[in-house]
């Protein structure tokens, strides 16, 4: 078993300008749920800190500290593609959620005109969504050399016979898609509207809004449109709105994952009032209904064992990582608590992920402020995730056994990553899927989005697991009794698993 302390021994998608990272490896990509993808690049040059680090430093749920470290030494990583995901799911579903959008950030909008020539008679420019998408890739792909092709060069090829004025969103969008194409990564995509609007099951907040800091006051703000017919859509919120506080708490020196923490203190509440400023306006509160599109309970468990040494086992399947798997997650493992159970395994077989922030949050109720995971951007700052502090439920000392599969992605690896390397489970099961690579979903001004490829994980060991995955410390057929192609169900058989092997393991490893 791998340790942080000595050598190197998971994507994730992120909603951009919104609350959340998605980190999610569908193994079906034929919807708006699979995207993940990388394209090599150097990280050789240095550049000063991304806004995607910011993005990520403010995005960080729960009591998750995030450090930038844009100084570090130089890494070398593995390229090429790697499965899909919401993001995407994480990237939830490829996308993990996880969302920013920096299109109202002051030095987004003066950029110069990527058409623009040595002469000013020879400038053009193409209708707002593609130019908005252009941007973005520029600013935030991870793949700095746009799959080795001159990026003003393709805004030119992808935008020819474009009317800057155009109203037929049908033609910009496929001038779009195409411009997005010519990256020739499978996880990066736009989304149309409906698709859009899907991924709100990731959304941890409920009201179909996108916060991000200002760039420039630091106020947390409405980053992007909200989602058509969502809470906030007809309470009238618009981008560039101030939301001064949430449920009567001020929003000051706070961050989005600070706000999202805040919220899922109550998780079944149905309502969430924020306070809004638009503009020199009086601030005023605006009480919005909670709505989760499409989610569903991802967490099933049981009390699978009561051993004659007196063991008691727990069993804990994670079907996602969705909006509602923390608060899901707490329920079952303080239950299992109060019937005395003192050894688990946790099943992630089949997951392919979800919101990053809910793997690293998840990871920190089984471990105390631990590194869990780094995030490398495109401009090579590495942001360091830990899990919360005091936020345990399980005995540290109790021995964890994490089930995986190759059908477990991104955020499961996440998860799987987090606890293997420190020391606190031991991974048994079929080598994972091997996504480290993280997408952002980016609203764009006129309701569709866009999943792109923006950064890579390590795991607190600083290992590479992409195109890799997880490789268990104990196989299927030594703990996991089932036929290949095995469906994960709750009546999963946990007889198999040596729990004293699993506490002899976690102990070598933490020495």
């Amino acid at each position: 078993m791998a340790m942080v302390s000595k050598a190197p021994c998971s994507c994730s998608f992120v909603l951009v300008h919104a609350l959340t990272i998605l980190l999610l490896s569908s193994l079906d990509h034929r919807g708006p749920i699979a995207v993940q993808a990388f394209a090599p690049h150097s990280h050789a040059k240095r550049r000063s800190p991304s806004h995607l680090s910011t993005a990520l430093r403010y995005n960080s749920c729960d009591d998750q500290s995030v450090d930038a470290s844009p100084n570090l030494p130089e890494r070398d990583f593995l390229s090429g593609s790697v499965r899909p995901t919401l993001f995407a799911a994480s990237m939830a579903f490829a996308a993990l959620l996880s969302q920013p959008t920096f299109a109202e950030d002051a030095n987004f909008n003066n950029a110069p005109s990527p058409t623009a020539s040595k002469t000013a008679s020879t400038v053009r420019t193409a209708p707002p969504a593609y130019d908005e998408t252009w941007n973005l890739v520029k600013k935030y792909s991870l793949d700095r050399s746009y799959n080795g092709q001159n990026w003003d060069e393709a805004y030119e090829k992808y935008s020819r016979g474009l009317d800057p004025s155009s109203t037929d969103e049908d033609r910009v969008m496929k001038a779009t898609t195409n411009l997005v194409s010519s990256l020739d990564d499978k996880y990066s995509r736009v989304l149309d509207k409906d698709a859009y609007a899907r991924i709100q099951k990731f959304d941890m907040i409920g009201v179909g809004a996108t916060l991000m800091p200002d760039a420039t006051t630091k106020e947390i703000i409405v980053g992007a449109p909200p989602v058509a017919k969502s809470a906030a859509d007809q309470a009238g919120l618009k981008v560039g709105d101030a939301v001064v506080a949430v449920n009567g708490v001020e929003t000051a020196g706070r961050t989005a994952f600070d706000i999202i923490d805040q919220i899922s203190d109550d998780p079944n509440s149905s309502t969430v009032t924020f306070t809004v400023r638009t503009g020199d306006e009086s601030p005023r509160d605006l009480l919005m209904k909670r709505e989760f599109l499409e989610v569903r309970n991802p967490v099933s468990y049981r009390v699978s064992e009561s051993r004659p040494d007196g063991t008691k086992v727990g069993y804990v399947r994670i079907a996602e990582f969705n909006s509602l798997v923390k608060p899901s997650l707490e329920i079952a493992l303080k239950d299992l608590e109060s019937q005395s159970v003192d050894a688990y395994v946790i099943d992630v077989r089949g997951n392919p992920g979800g919101a990053f922030q809910s793997a690293v949050e998840i990871a920190g109720l089984f471990m105390n402020d631990k590194l869990a995971t780094d995030v490398v951007d495109g401009n090579g700052v590495d942001l360091k995730f830990r899990t919360s502090k005091n936020k345990v439920i399980v005995d540290e000392k109790d021995p964890i056994a994490l089930w995986v599969d190759g059908r477990s992605a991104s955020a499961s690896e996440v998860l799987a990553g987090a606890l293997r390397d420190n020391c606190r489970a031991v991974i048994m099961g079929d080598t994972s899927f091997g996504k480290g690579l993280v997408q952002a979903v980016y609203g764009l001004k006129n309701g569709y989005g866009l999943v792109l490829t923006v950064a890579k994980y390590l795991t607190p060991a600083g290992t590479d697991i992409n195109k890799v995955g997880i490789v268990p410390d104990v196989s299927k057929d030594e703990a996991l009794p089932s036929a290949p192609g095995f469906v994960p169900l709750i009546g999963s058989d946990t007889s198999h698993v040596d729990f004293k092997d699993v506490t002899k393991r976690m102990a070598m490893c933490s020495d």
